[in-house]
């Protein structure tokens, strides 16, 4: 049987301190079981991010200027989708996730043909801080009202995505609320959305570079702000 063709997307903004362990991790998971390509999205990172991922010898795209989690993402998938990769992954530069997750999530997605397999910290939330559990379990709340999409965890950055996801899933915005749009995109497409539980590693580093609770007001201004808009345009 043929092994998957596999794409591993890490969007990165200033994250030379962390990036190689990301990419030997998933180098140890990976190797032998598909077909795969890491690629490194460096979104106009001022340290040297893109010099410590090329030298680990995988693919880096480039933004000349930081865009934004959301526009990364949307970079790497699009190159996933234009290289006709099978799979495709989005994992977080910071070391937040465990390869192995990542290739559980390969699995499942193929097992339940799944188009979009959310990693979820919240199913099992152990070692979480309450602090964090709030925050996510707010934002999947809001993610609910206003999209009715219920999900555990709707901020994660593990992701896998299908060919079909891949094929036709894109939305508009270039900030971290797009994790919340992606959803709402995918149910207008009809995707078969999925979560599976994964653990989360929290160092003194992964915390500092995650999001604040604050930020979740921004997001949903934002994410109002869109369904306002095509709710009118409709």
């Amino acid at each position: 049987m043929k092994k998957k063709n596999v794409a591993f997307i890490i969007p990165a903004y200033n994250e030379e301190s962390s990036i190689s362990k990301v990419i030997v991790d998933i180098n140890r998971h990976a190797k032998g079981k598909y077909s795969y390509e890491v690629v490194v999205v460096d979104d106009g990172s001022k340290d040297n991010t893109a010099v410590v991922a090329s030298k680990a010898g995988v693919k880096v795209i480039k933004h000349i200027l930081n865009s934004g989690s959301g526009s990364a993402t949307a970079t790497g998938l699009s190159y996933a989708e234009q290289q006709n990769f099978d799979i495709a992954v989005t994992m977080d530069a910071d070391g937040q996730h465990h390869a192995h997750d990542a290739i559980r999530g390969i699995n499942l997605i193929q097992k339940n043909q799944a188009d979009l397999l959310i990693g979820s910290r919240l199913i099992d939330s152990q070692g979480m801080s309450r602090v964090k559990i709030l925050g996510n379990k707010g934002l999947s709340y809001i993610t609910y009202i206003l999209f009715g999409i219920n999900v555990t965890d709707s901020q994660s950055g593990l992701r896998i995505f299908s060919k079909n996801a891949l094929d036709n899933l894109k939305w508009k915005t270039s900030g971290y609320e797009f994790c919340s749009e992606m959803l709402w995109r995918a149910k207008q497409q009809h995707l078969d959305i999925q979560e599976y539980p994964i653990k989360a590693i929290y160092t003194e580093y992964s915390i500092s570079k995650g999001q604040n609770n604050w930020n979740a007001y921004n997001i949903l201004k934002l994410l109002l702000k869109q369904r306002v808009v095509e709710f009118f345009s409709e």
